[in-house]
Parts: structure tokens; sequence; C-alpha cells
């Protein structure tokens, strides 16, 4: 489905928490969780440089910030808003956190896992389903991916 026009705002916090991952040398990946009521109950970037934590992707912190926000694991009636397509293991805490909506920026074409590569958020043999919202600003999303690995490899 296309996101709408709230998705596309929405975006903007997200570039917003990805831009300020470029500060420790991290990916510039971004994520929000939006409560049912429309409010940022958790917000996540790429802190795996920062951190030294594998796990420390952006929609993997937001999660667990609005897990605590909650004060439960089932983020029920929220939206995930991230900047790139989740891999396999942010698609499976999705999943697991019984998020309903996922809206995100660029497709990642070598590790998606929401309808690229593979598709576990729409994975019928799981036991919870997402709708799926992609291409949310996807040129400006993955203008600033494309420009933090070209000066990685041009540096």
């Amino acid at each position: 489905m296309p996101p709408t026009a709230q998705h596309e705002a929405w975006m903007d916090l997200a570039l917003a928490e990805a831009r300020t991952a470029l500060s420790t040398g991290d990916v510039p990946i971004g994520a929000v969780v939006i409560g049912p009521d429309g409010t940022v109950i958790g917000t996540g970037r790429n802190e795996r440089e920062a951190s030294g934590d594998p796990t420390a992707h952006a929609e993997v912190v937001a999660i667990r910030q609005a897990a605590a926000a909650v004060g439960e694991w089932r983020l029920e009636g929220c939206t995930l808003v991230v900047t790139l397509e989740p891999c396999a293991m942010c698609a499976g805490a999705i999943v697991l956190a019984r998020i309903p909506r996922v809206v995100f920026g660029a497709w990642d074409e070598k590790a998606g896992a929401s309808g690229s590569v593979f598709d576990i958020l729409r994975e019928r043999r799981l036991n919870h389903w997402v709708e799926v919202f992609p291409e949310a600003r996807e040129a400006e999303c993955a203008k600033l991916l494309t420009d933090f690995f070209g000066s990685r490899r041009s540096g």
C-alpha cells in the first residue's frame, strides 16, 4: 500500500534520528514508534558502533523504548516508521512485538525482510501479520545511505 501523508510526516522524525547516527559513525538509519493516539512512544537509530551491540538496530532500539513506555511487550495499535526496509532480525522483532503497521523509506535489496529479499512481516505461517507501507520519502532515505557509503568508499 502507498504511504499516507501522515506516514510521510512521521518519516521526518525517523530521518532526524538517522542523521543523529552519523555522529557516532553508525549507518544512518532511524526509527520511531507511534502510539495508537499518534504520539511518539519510542525512538531509535543505529547504535551498533556506538554501543558495540550487533542487535542495536534502529528498529530494535525504538521497539525497546516503546515497550518500556507502554509497560508491556505488546505494541498493538502502534506504527513503526523506519528509513530503511527492516532486516530479518528487525522484522522478527516487529512480529513478536505485535506491531500492526510498518512504514519504511528505502528498499534494502541485499538484506530486506519486508518485501524485497524476504517478506517476514507478511509471512502467513507466522502468528502475526503486518501491514506494510513502503517507499515513504524513498529518495530522501536512500540518499542519506548512499551519501554515507559513498563517503566511506572515497575516504
